[in-house]
């Protein structure tokens, strides 16, 4: 496929509810995520990202949502960043056992991204990573953090998402020729970066 055309096919797939690959973060190198729309997660899509992403599952939200939840950023300056705009750990404050199960960790989001939300939903430390995302989204801030949720909006899939880096089987961050067979055996679709920060671009202009 042409880069355009992946890339409508990655948004027909978000809206859908399925996962796709995310490329080309500028602020990690190139480090790949699995991304999936928040609203369309389930505890076999965490289950999928735990066994093929094998990175952190983390959910991007906007300053509002994390305003709303009682989330800042845990290190608020631009020194010493990682390229992740953490929050502090959470959990659902309700409906869970120990945190980590795949099921537990999906009611986390599902709690931490309904309508009406508070910081009273939600307990500190936790198995979820928030990463607060800039305003401005992928146009001034090009990592997979601002991408998914600009992607989830204009798939009209919400306004929060669920990333994981992708990791090879040695444990050193893959990069997209390293993934060839997931992309063929899951049937995953590709949403460049690059190619979305042109369609922001684009209309805006």
């Amino acid at each position: 496929m042409t880069g355009r055309v992946e890339f409508d096919h990655a948004l027909a797939e978000i809206s859908a509810g399925r996962i796709v690959v995310l490329s080309g973060d500028r602020l990690r190198g190139g480090d790949l995520d699995l991304m999936i729309a928040a609203r369309h997660v389930t505890p076999a899509t965490i289950n999928f990202l735990a066994t093929h992403g094998r990175g952190l599952i983390c959910l991007a939200i906007t300053q509002g949502r994390a305003d709303q939840l009682g989330l800042s950023l845990v290190n608020p300056g631009t020194c010493r960043q990682t390229g992740r705009p953490f929050a502090r750990s959470i959990e659902a404050a309700s409906g869970v056992s120990t945190g980590i199960s795949t099921a537990d960790r999906a009611h986390t989001v599902q709690v931490a991204i309904a309508e009406g939300a508070s910081a009273n939903d939600i307990h500190s430390p936790g198995h979820v990573f928030p990463l607060i995302a800039r305003a401005e989204g992928a146009l001034v801030r090009p990592s997979a953090v601002e991408a998914s949720i600009d992607l989830v909006r204009m798939a009209e899939a919400g306004d929060a998402a669920v990333i994981c880096s992708i990791m090879r089987d040695d444990g050193e961050m893959a990069r997209i020729d390293d993934i060839d067979q997931l992309l063929l055996e899951s049937k995953l679709a590709v949403a460049d970066i690059g190619e979305l920060i042109e369609r922001l671009a684009e209309a805006k202009n």
